[in-house]
């Protein structure tokens, strides 16, 4: 009986383990959103440099959302861990 709640505490562990991995995809995901948005954000100033403080800041307020869900991600991977 000892055997197999050992074996079930390891696997709880490791299980623990593989759902932090599965949060830093959140974080990969952020950090891909962030990239795209001020991939746009150059592509629009190039286009059209007259329109810069027009967007400027709703690029401010995208990249804060963004980082929002990366820093969630991390929040949730930390209490995953220390759970």
């Amino acid at each position: 009986m000892q055997e197999v709640a050992q074996e079930v505490v390891n696997n709880y562990a490791s299980l623990k383990y593989i759902g932090v991995g599965l949060c830093s995809i959140g974080m990969a995901g952020a950090a891909i959103a962030i990239g795209n948005i001020f991939g746009s954000f150059f592509n629009s100033l190039a286009r059209n440099p007259s329109a810069a403080p027009k967007i400027e800041k709703y690029i401010y307020i995208a990249v804060g959302l963004a980082e929002a869900m990366g820093i969630f991600a991390v929040l949730l991977a930390f209490l995953v861990m220390f759970s």
